[in-house]
């Protein structure tokens, strides 16, 4: 027996919104765009836009803007599945989507709080921008993903499982693609690498998994 998603208007409208920041981003950034999707192939996006990072990016912005949104309607996706009794509620995707987007600004924000507190702004911007490029493109690759789940083929724990693997392998290249262009600084301060990894690579992450099993339970 087929499973009705329920509220797939709320998801419409919301993956709609999603694809609005990515068009926005190629009209307005044609060149960079192009670039920006064969990020996953090869380095020339890193080269060339590391250098021109600032504070404020509008391109990453918009892109990031999808990637909250296509990261929510996953997730929350992912839960109905998985839960099968639980019904879509607008309230509840809305706080997945502040969690989100809260969580990955706060942690942005303290990395550089990090890297000027240490005076190694250049190496901490340069490894945010790769890490938030890879990120951003698991945003651009979720939204297609999403589209298949809702509309093409009905939701398994087998195809959350196979988006989720995508996703790790995406992030995990981009972080061995960061691991390889620092490597030497790595290596002369493993133990400051290692506490990073923890406080700020794996601790929100499961703060954020203890928070998701408290709301079931």
């Amino acid at each position: 027996m087929m499973r009705e998603i329920i509220a797939n208007e709320w998801f419409t409208i919301f993956m709609v919104l999603g694809l609005v920041f990515i068009t926005l981003a190629k009209v307005l950034y044609t060149n960079r765009f192009l670039d920006f999707i064969g990020v996953f192939g090869n380095s020339r996006y890193l080269k060339i836009y590391t250098k021109d990072q600032k504070f404020i990016d509008i391109f990453d912005g918009l892109l990031f803007f999808n990637l909250v949104i296509s990261l929510s309607i996953f997730g929350y996706l992912s839960f109905l599945t998985l839960q099968p009794d639980q019904t879509f509620e607008l309230d509840v995707f809305l706080k997945i989507l502040l969690g989100i987007s809260t969580l990955g600004i706060i942690k942005i924000l303290i990395e550089r709080l990090i890297g000027s507190l240490f005076e190694i702004d250049k190496v901490i911007e340069s490894y945010l921008f790769q890490k938030t490029s890879y990120k951003n493109f698991s945003g651009f690759i979720l939204l297609p993903l999403n589209t298949l789940l809702l509309y093409t083929i009905s939701p398994t724990r087998t195809s959350i499982l196979v988006g989720i693997l995508v996703l790790v392998i995406i992030n995990l290249i981009g972080f061995a693609t960061s691991f390889k262009i620092h490597q030497k600084t790595v290596l002369n301060n493993i133990f400051y690498f290692i506490l990073y990894l923890c406080a700020l690579e794996i601790g929100p992450y499961l703060i954020l998994y203890k928070v998701i099993v408290e709301y079931k339970a």
